[in-house]
């Protein structure tokens, strides 16, 4: 088998996908594609453009006239929608409140997931987000579902945030709102967040990252190898 696969890593919000995909991709000189942050810039875009999260047509067209790029920085990957820097502003309270419903219209998912599809084409990619195993990329070699209780997840985000300076209430709100986004994840008509069938169920509530990288790059160790 060749050494460049895909891995895809699945799983709820602030699991850690981002930061574990990161380190994984690092390790094995992978490509690393961060599909939540493109969701967050289309959504982003669209409260820019001061459109309602109902007006499904407009938000599709702007999705499919984007140009969604990534840049390494110093201290994280930097994200920019038609030439403009939104690294920062995609983890803001309005896109965090609003991205769940972008995410779930059909034309939106179907552009991102051709973006994604076409970056992935390359090989030796990691990529993680809600349906990469399920629809983006069903023939992963590597399929991850790194999971964490609602608590856990409401206070890395909380720490994280707290770090960037960016505000975002209490921890309790925080919590709410992942549960929240949850729900709204998993019951959504189109590619909902669930565990494909042959992907490995990684819970995280009580590792470190390291350790969590660990397992995981066992697993594509493992994978090459065979």
């Amino acid at each position: 088998m060749s050494k460049d696969i895909q891995v895809a890593i699945d799983g709820p919000a602030s699991a850690g996908k981002s930061t574990v995909a990161k380190r994984v991709a690092k390790r094995f000189k992978y490509i690393y594609c961060d599909t939540g942050a493109m969701y967050r810039a289309i959504a982003w875009l669209a409260l820019d453009h001061h459109l309602a999260m109902d007006d499904t047509a407009a938000i599709s067209q702007l999705a499919q006239q984007a140009e969604i790029e990534f840049k390494p920085g110093e201290e994280e990957q930097r994200v920019f929608v038609n030439g403009t820097e939104v690294t920062k502003a995609i983890r803001g309270n309005a896109v965090s409140k609003n991205v769940s419903a972008v995410a779930a219209i059909p034309a939106v998912r179907t552009e991102m997931t051709r973006q994604q599809r076409a970056i992935a084409d390359k090989g030796g990619i990691v990529m993680d987000g809600r349906d990469i195993g399920t629809t983006v990329l069903p023939h992963a070699q590597v399929k991850i579902f790194l999971v964490a209780s609602a608590h856990e997840r409401a206070r890395r985000r909380y720490e994280e945030n707290k770090e960037k300076g960016i505000h975002t209430g209490t921890l309790a709100e925080l919590q709410a709102a992942i549960e929240l986004r949850d729900q709204k994840d998993s019951t959504r008509k189109v590619s909902p967040l669930v565990q494909a069938a042959d992907a490995i169920k990684l819970d995280s509530t009580h590792l470190t990252i390291d350790q969590v990288v660990d397992q995981i790059s066992a697993i594509i160790t493992k994978k090459i190898n065979n």
